[in-house]
């Protein structure tokens, strides 16, 4: 699979209503490819999951294409109320992780702030008919007017896809979940909050263990809090989580139950310029997003301005950095006043790791190519919906004069952002949630 050094991407589709009366509801909230990329869920405020399917004909033809098609939509959670804290649970989905696949069905967590349901999604094609003790519209027959006995049998009928929830793990976190991690076991998973991270099984929905609590005695002692967790893509006994204060944290759980203490720190070394620290250094240093490649061996995390590669290996430093819109730092003052530098962006890996993808604003996504170090910046637009249309290099101009195909920093429009996006695991095909609107983008053979 190739990065993006030699990869021109090519619009394939856009998901969702094209008007612009957008409630909030419709908001994407997440989105997750799973594991052989043949289905990708978003998860949205109104706390409802759409799962899309790889259109079989798209991936017979040549050249392959990435085309989805609605497989299943569900209402995943409802909103509710705590009357204890008089709080307000909302029903928007904070993430989604599938199972790997073990026999015909699907399965695949997902969570708002305070409850994690296991949902297994089925196709059935047949139906049971003939049966002694029900009427053909349902009703229960009067057993006195049975006086034969007939064998019940499987007739044919359209496909129908369910989602049922199979399990529902509640009432184990006090903060607001921010992420959930299957094991590379499938039989365990975590749940992290701001001061938490929990250890379930997906058996057993009464009981989590406790494996990180960052809680201090006196609550005003607290100094940072954990902002995204996953464990180890092979290695079952490791996790990580990231903080605030742009650490992360790797844990084994081989060298003691409670893992307070980690086995290895990430940690940038402090800058001694004193010319370079900020009021907004500490905003902008926390980590919002981290995710371990697939060989396991590197991990990335993205902060506000960068996004950084770091080597399990090595603590000391990241081994390749990358701006992400380094344009904005000199708008930190006003984007702190309207709440955007709060923003958390997710990133992800591709297929092999050559490459990594993460969102800015102004509907921007930037894509880096780690064999040739080159990145190109594109835009999740509308202007851009006819099938195979090849996606434009966006360039930011921060001063001077412009260029014809440049746009200014002072034009950007912050209310677009692009906070989540996946990659599929197997094929260049990318996702890209921008508000309400699912865009799909393939490479250009």
């Amino acid at each position: 699979m190739a990065g993006n050094g030699e990869t021109s991407w090519c619009f394939s589709q856009i998901k969702g209503a094209l008007d612009d009366d957008v409630t909030e509801a419709d908001i994407i909230s997440c989105v997750e490819f799973n594991h052989d990329g043949e289905l990708l869920a978003t998860g949205d405020k109104g706390g409802r999951v759409v799962i899309f399917q790889r259109d079989p004909s798209s991936k017979a033809s040549t050249p392959r294409r990435g085309e989805y098609n609605v497989y299943s939509t569900f209402q995943s959670h409802e909103p509710e109320f705590d009357y204890l804290k008089s709080l307000e649970i909302e029903e928007k989905i904070n993430k989604i992780r599938w199972l790997k696949r073990k026999n015909q069905s699907h399965f695949l967590l997902s969570t708002n702030d305070k409850t994690i349901k296991l949902w297994k999604v089925s196709e059935r094609d047949k139906r049971v008919e003939g049966y002694n003790t029900l009427e053909d519209n349902g009703s229960i027959r009067d057993p006195a007017s049975i006086n034969t006995l007939r064998v019940p049998s499987m007739k044919s009928m359209d496909l129908m896809v369910e989602a049922s929830p199979r399990r529902i793990f509640a009432n184990a976190h006090t903060y607001h979940i921010n992420s959930i991690s299957v094991n590379s076991d499938q039989e365990t998973y975590l749940s992290a909050d701001d001061l938490r991270i929990n250890l379930w099984h997906l058996e057993i929905t009464d009981q989590s263990f406790n494996i990180v609590d960052i809680k201090p005695a006196n609550m005003e002692e607290l100094t940072e809090v954990i902002t995204a967790a996953e464990f180890h893509p092979t290695e079952c006994n490791v996790f990580v989580y990231s903080s605030s204060k742009g650490t992360i944290r790797l844990c084994d759980m081989r060298s003691s139950a409670l893992c307070d203490r980690h086995a290895k720190l990430f940690e940038e070394p402090e800058d001694v310029d004193i010319t370079n620290k900020s009021f907004f250094r500490e905003i902008i240093s926390s980590i919002s997003d981290v995710k371990l490649s697939n060989s396991g061996r590197y991990m990335i995390s993205r902060d506000y301005l960068s996004i950084k590669v770091w080597d399990l290996h090595m603590e000391t430093r990241p081994i390749e950095t990358y701006p992400v819109h380094e344009y904005l730092r000199t708008k930190l003052c006003s984007l702190y006043e309207n709440d955007c530098i709060f923003d958390k962006f997710e990133c992800c890996w591709n297929g092999n790791d050559s490459a990594i993808m993460t969102g800015s604003y102004n509907n921007f996504f930037r894509i880096f190519d780690r064999n040739t170090s080159k990145d190109v910046t594109l835009e999740a637009s509308r202007d851009i919906i006819k099938p195979k249309t090849v996606l434009k290099p966006r360039k930011v101009c921060t001063g001077g004069k412009r260029k014809k195909d440049e746009i200014s920093v002072d034009c950007l429009a912050f209310n677009k952002r692009i906070l989540h996006t996946a990659w599929h695991p197997l094929e260049n095909i990318i996702a890209v949630a921008a508000t309400n609107n699912l865009f799909i983008f393939q490479d250009k053979f």
